[in-house]
């Protein structure tokens, strides 16, 4: 059976249409799916777009349309956790939407999307992928190693972390140190990014498997747009390459 496979920018979506076999096309909601093999493997690959709506809407209809298996996003987002660096990887154990919750008090109690603790009350806080894929994912990562960034991309010839852990969502870009470190204190997110959240949501709904692979591209602070504009295109092969690496074991 078919695994869906998500991007949200050119940048992120190039790494894999390039190495696509078999690319057919078809156009639905003004989306381009692209159908092929990829490793040997049968895949849709779509740029969906940024943010939780355009993620939600491209994943039901690989979902539904093109009844596939697992659907995968491979991408980049800004690092929360001060030991990560530009060019890490964080991989998705848990997806949150950090900008879902109660506003009391000028502040945002972030609560499971879709609910509110005073009508639709739950004990949830986001989506936690298949804990046997990523065992599976895990052994299959454990030997391998990323090249450095090159030193134009500020690599210094170490190669990038590969991590597990909880990557946070939300509509907004973030470019603000206190924000980044109210995430990571707060919600224990190791990456943010605007997209992640609504997979683990849509797939729920259709009981399918997801995965979030996430290169940083930046630290979500001040200094995060002229990072992101650095060092994306590079960063993203990351993704990629941790993606065709776990094919095989998905």
């Amino acid at each position: 059976m078919t695994i869906g496979l998500l991007a949200a920018i050119p940048q992120e979506l190039v790494h894999l249409r390039d190495a696509l076999d078999g690319d057919s096309t078809e156009t639905i909601a003004g989306l381009r799916f692209h159908r092929g093999t990829l490793d040997g493997h049968a895949v849709v690959l779509v740029g969906a777009g940024i943010g939780k709506v355009n993620t939600a809407l491209t994943a039901t209809l690989l979902a539904d349309r093109f009844g596939c298996r697992l659907i995968v996003f491979s991408g980049v987002a800004g690092g929360l956790d001060p030991a990560l660096a530009i060019g890490d990887v964080v991989i998705a154990d848990r997806t949150v939407q950090h900008d879902a919750g109660v506003i009391e008090h000028e502040q945002l109690a972030t609560y499971q999307a879709g609910h509110v603790p005073f009508f639709n009350p739950t004990d949830r806080l986001g989506y936690a992928a298949d804990a046997a894929l990523i065992e599976r994912l895990r052994e299959r990562l454990a030997d391998f190693v990323l090249p450095p960034l090159s030193h134009a991309a500020g690599g210094g010839g170490v190669p990038p972390r590969i991590v597990f852990g909880t990557i946070l969502s939300g509509d907004q870009y973030i470019h603000c140190e206190a924000t980044r470190d109210r995430l990571h204190r707060k919600l224990g997110g190791h990456a943010v990014e605007m997209e992640g959240g609504a997979l683990g949501q849509i797939c729920e709904a259709f009981g399918l498997p997801w995965l979030n692979i996430r290169a940083l591209s930046d630290l979500a602070g001040r200094e995060s747009r002229f990072d992101f504009a650095t060092f994306v295109h590079e960063v993203a092969a990351s993704s990629a390459a941790i993606l065709r690496r776990v094919l095989p074991v998905l």
